[in-house]
């Protein structure tokens, strides 16, 4: 519902601004230029979405592997002792357990599809144990705002994505974008176990925060203490570095489980292969919208706007071309993906531009808050969600703010 206002608002507001750039300062080129640009994103979202063909049916062809070879039973093993902490009202040892962290587990490796069913049964299990059936339970909001904070290993979509559209490394944020959910999924984390009033001093939690923590920002301290130059080729070379071992660890365990490799590569290199196709439609309409957005003038006048905001501030606002992307998260994955990719596609600025890195490492920062919460509280119809949205848009800025700073330390000239 919310994607439909922001459509209809796109066109109608790009449409007044042209009326009244037309009628009081007599610029005839404003409606051509709006009718080239729907033709023009059009053609960009087709374009985009079979160049990004490739891209994710590669990965998705890998995950399968990791997934057949049993890396999710491997990390759910690895955080059950954390979550038995933070949902202390779920009994130990109850079912809900294994679909929760098999949730957690494939959002973490990027495979967004394959999570989604999981969640689902997720949270009728936690349903079946909610005293309130109209209200959401602790448990339920402390699942989804963890899910919304949308901590991530590889983002999975973004780098194809990001592949599709000629990135010298589109691997090259694959970094900076696991230290910006690190920092939104802590933030959730804080901020509902406050609401909760849940000890997040406690031993167990201590030791998986506490040594997370201590590694995140030591890495941080580490690239703040070298050149620029160094912290670009380290992050490159680290990243891919880490993703190719990520791969043949896949390939390994999946050998060692007796799996097929390749048959399960290809099953999973199908799937990926249907979602490009899929999302034509939803590419090309958002696109279009946004390009008669700006071809009327009105987005620029409002990131002139927020440039001259941060320039009083005394704030480099070199990162205000990407904060569309910030902007539709919350509301759509589909919007800031549009957003980002059409940040991409414009020759001002390209996809391994300043403002093309911070678009994607933005995207990456957090999950679609109020598409996840709107899905899973209706699939068990909850009425009331209490302060879910408001840990999540907490999540959410931190993320936000996350990624613009990272995004200046690792790549900002």
């Amino acid at each position: 519902m919310a994607l439909n206002y922001i459509w209809i608002g796109f066109f109608l507001i790009a449409f007044l601004v042209a009326l009244i750039k037309l009628i009081f300062f007599g610029d005839v080129e404003v409606f051509p230029a709006m009718m080239n640009a729907t033709f023009d994103m059009a053609k960009t979202g087709f374009e985009i979405s079979l160049g990004l063909t490739g891209a994710l049916t590669l990965w998705m062809g890998i995950m399968r592997i990791g997934e057949k070879g049993g890396v999710v039973d491997i990390i759910s093993r690895g955080i059950s002792p954390l979550f038995t902490k933070i949902f202390p009202e779920i009994p130990k040892n109850h079912p809900v357990f294994g679909p929760m962290l098999m949730n957690f587990s494939m959002n973490f490796l990027g495979l967004d599809n394959a999570a989604t069913p999981l969640g689902l049964k997720t949270m009728e299990g936690l349903q079946e144990l909610n005293t309130d059936k109209k209200t959401a339970s602790n448990s339920q909001i402390m699942f989804l705002v963890l899910n919304t904070s949308g901590l991530t290993l590889i983002p999975v979509s973004i780098m194809a994505y990001r592949a599709s559209n000629g990135a010298a490394n589109p691997a090259d944020i694959f970094i900076p974008i696991l230290l910006a959910t690190y920092f939104s999924t802590l933030a959730g984390l804080i901020t509902v176990s406050l609401f909760q009033r849940i000890n997040l001093l406690n031993k167990v939690v201590l030791a998986y925060l506490g040594t997370l923590t201590a590694l995140i920002v030591a890495a941080l301290f580490y690239f703040q203490s070298i050149p620029q130059e160094q912290v670009t080729v380290i992050s490159n070379v680290s990243s891919a570095a880490i993703l190719l071992g990520i791969i043949v660890s896949f390939i390994l365990l999946a050998v060692r489980n007796k799996v097929n490799v390749y048959d399960s590569f290809i099953s999973g290199a199908k799937d990926g292969f249907n979602v490009a196709i899929k999302i034509i439609p939803y590419l090309v309409a958002i696109l279009v919208a946004i390009g008669v957005f700006r071809a009327s003038g009105t987005l620029d006048y409002i990131m002139e706007g927020m440039k001259a905001f941060f320039g009083l501030l005394g704030v480099n606002a070199a990162f205000v071309d990407a904060l569309p992307v910030a902007f539709m998260k919350p509301l759509s994955g589909s919007g800031a993906r549009a957003a980002m990719l059409e940040i991409f596609a414009n020759p001002e600025f390209g996809v391994d531009s300043f403002a093309g890195r911070v678009a994607s490492v933005l995207q990456g920062s957090t999950e679609t808050t109020f598409y996840v919460l709107a899905v899973y509280f209706g699939a068990v119809k909850i009425k009331n969600t209490r302060y879910a949205a408001t840990a999540g848009l907490i999540a959410d800025l931190a993320g936000i703010i996350a990624a613009i700073l990272i995004s200046y330390l690792f790549f900002y000239p």
